[in-house]
């Protein structure tokens, strides 16, 4: 902006006086909030949204802005604000917060034109951010991404998670601003106002650390200009704040976390301090949020994907679903230029490194941090990505609240999970995943697949791109025959009936390793002359309810799930929900009991899921 200074901060500062005085009154309206931690990052607000940032204030979701992040999401209100400040809403509507039929939430979501992914859940947004620089990396944008963080926010490890990364990607475009207003929920934070323990630690990381005081605004400019002349490296401008700034009986007080101000007495004290701070500013001053600076580029045309090459396998051909998810990524990147591959150094595990070697500049590799990997996948699909974000399926669950988070984003993540279950085989129970398809399944608006062969990972793996919201792919470590033609089609919510007769004795439901137990178990019965149907139920959420009560009645109400999971959450549930209504009772056999090391048949044996265990529960659930 070339408003001189002499201009330029009178107006800013009367901005942070107009946006604390609005977190005030929308907080005091619906009597919860957090208003003394939106007074402390108001000034550094003002000076980013009316100062700094490039951004078309009628166009929030505009691909070339700026982009900012409000890591700490508790200060929600201030948000709205900056908002409502330049124009995007009227200001009334801030009294509509936390108020049921407004999208202005206690904590931001993308529910908000100008919310890229939700937070509150501390420690997320910086990964969010470094995904959201990787996209402008990755269609060759300038736009620059702020986040700004909590100094007691700072006490999570995925923070660090976020430091390393965003050092190693050299991320010159990221520019992170702590809010160091000393104070917590429930007491002083960590380092209080010790700035120099905070820069000592991001430099360490490796990134520019800046120190300033967090309420001068000609530093908080000059920090900010620093950071953008910044090359090679992220810039964190760490700010020295007062939590409650600008109300005299609150200012660095504890026991105001989260307490809105009483309407009446309390409330008009407050907000009479706050007139009293205007300053005077010229006649012709600059009107700044008219002034705001546009994005420097148009949005750019997104190239329509090509056809995805299909599956080139033989009947018989033993592979592993992991591997085929490989070759599959691969295949969907050369064909859109959206599709992204992240990895947690287990690449050679999970087959990603076959989209690495095919399209290296969009393979980004987060070592063993997987929050940072989930965060900055969300960061890349709110921005346009389709990222694919893979690593054994057990350590995903590290990840669990991440996972979560980007439920409620709603952000276009396929996450995929390897070596899934007892049937990995030796190297015990700390490696096998066996809770993550309930996981994902317990979040709403997740998509969750179950492959059993190659042509169906590959052809999920391509659904799974183009289906919206977040996605949950389960592969599997041992190789199995290929069962399907590779001109084979799925459907998201479908399922494939393997075999079936007019006189079947039950259903047997499996998906992945366990589709093939309940292959074994068919021929054994049917030697024994009792046929039985067999369902392969790759799509476990949603499923096909439909199909599903079809075979429960056309089998006399005989139904039979097997998983490589434990019981709760998993497969049979999800069958079990999808015909209670039909009045239908499944039984389950899953992995009841923490499993051990051991060889894959073995222990599929020993944990009750094999063709063996099959065989009995169809015998005790059919007259003799």
């Amino acid at each position: 902006m070339s408003t001189d200074r002499a201009s330029l901060i009178p107006a800013l500062k009367n901005i942070a006086t107009r946006l604390r005085i609005d977190s005030l009154r929308s907080t005091s309206q619906t009597g919860t909030g957090h208003p003394t931690s939106c007074c402390s990052m108001a000034d550094l607000t003002a000076a980013l949204f009316f100062a700094e940032m490039r951004f078309d204030p009628k166009d929030p979701r505009n691909t070339e802005n700026d982009r900012f992040v409000l890591s700490k999401g508790h200060a929600a209100p201030i948000l709205y604000a900056a908002w409502a400040e330049a124009g995007l809403f009227d200001r009334s509507d801030l009294l509509k917060l936390r108020s049921i039929g407004s999208d202005l939430e206690g904590h931001p979501t993308p529910r908000l034109s100008f919310v890229d992914v939700a937070t509150g859940s501390l420690g997320q947004g910086i990964c969010a951010a470094i995904g959201s620089a990787l996209n402008a990396r990755r269609i060759g944008s300038d736009y620059r991404t702020y986040v700004l963080l909590g100094d007691g926010e700072s006490a999570e490890g995925s923070v660090w998670e976020a430091a390393d990364v965003a050092t190693m990607d050299k991320l010159d475009n990221l520019c992170g601003i702590t809010d160091v207003n000393g104070l917590g929920q429930s007491r002083a934070t960590m380092w209080r106002h010790d700035m120099e323990q905070f820069a000592r630690r991001w430099r360490a990381f490796g990134w520019h650390a800046i120190v300033i005081d967090g309420h001068d605004m000609s530093a908080i400019l000059d920090a900010l200009a620093e950071a953008r002349r910044t090359k090679g490296q992220p810039t964190m401008i760490l700010a020295r704040t007062i939590k409650g700034k600008g109300v005299s009986f609150v200012e660095g007080k504890d026991g105001w976390h989260g307490k809105a101000f009483k309407k009446g007495e309390e409330l008009d004290r407050a907000l009479a301090e706050l007139e009293k701070q205007f300053v005077p500013a010229p006649a012709n001053g600059p009107n700044l949020a008219a002034q705001i600076a546009k994005p420097a580029s148009t949005p750019r045309p997104v190239a329509a994907p090509k056809p995805v090459a299909p599956p080139t396998y033989a009947k018989g051909d033993q592979v592993a679903t992991r591997e085929a998810y490989g070759v599959a990524i691969a295949k969907l990147g050369e064909a859109d230029p959206r599709v992204v591959a992240l990895d947690a150094d287990v690449k050679n595990s999970t087959f990603s490194d076959k989209f690495e070697k095919a399209l290296p500049d969009r393979f980004y590799q987060n070592f063993i941090a997987e929050q940072v990997m989930v965060g900055a996948a969300m960061g890349l699909a709110a921005r346009g990505a389709i990222p694919f974000p893979s690593t054994f399926a057990c350590f995903l669950t590290r990840a669990s609240d991440f996972i979560r988070m980007a439920a409620i984003s709603n952000v276009n993540v396929k996450f995929a999970g390897s070596h899934a279950g007892v049937s990995i085989g030796e190297d015990g129970p700390s490696q096998m995943a066996l809770e993550d398809l309930a996981m994902c399944r317990a979040q709403p608006n997740y998509t969750v697949l179950y492959p059993s062969d190659a042509v169906s990972a590959e052809r999920l793996v391509v659904l799974a791109a183009y289906h919206p919201g977040p996605a949950y792919i389960r592969t599997s470590r041992p190789k199995t025959p290929v069962i399907y033609s590779n001109d084979e089609t799925f459907t998201i919510g479908g399922l494939k009936v393997l075999r079936e007769s007019a006189n079947d004795a039950a259903t047997v439901i499996g998906a992945g390793v366990t589709v093939f137990e309940a292959l074994k178990a068919y021929d054994q019965l049917k030697a024994a002359g009792v046929p039985i149907r067999v369902i392969d139920l790759y799509s476990v959420a949603p499923v096909d309810r439909a199909g599903l009560v079809a075979a429960a009645r056309a089998t006399k109400g005989r139904v039979i799930t097997v998983e490589d999971h434990y019981a709760a959450g998993g497969i049979g549930d999800a069958v079990a929900e999808a015909v209670a209504d039909a009045g239908v009772t499944v039984h389950r056999l899953a992995v009841r009991e923490i499993p051990r090391s051991g060889k894959p048949d073995e222990l599929l044996d020993r944990f009750g899921i094999s063709a063996s265990h099959i065989v009995s529960a169809v015998r005790a659930a059919v007259p003799a």
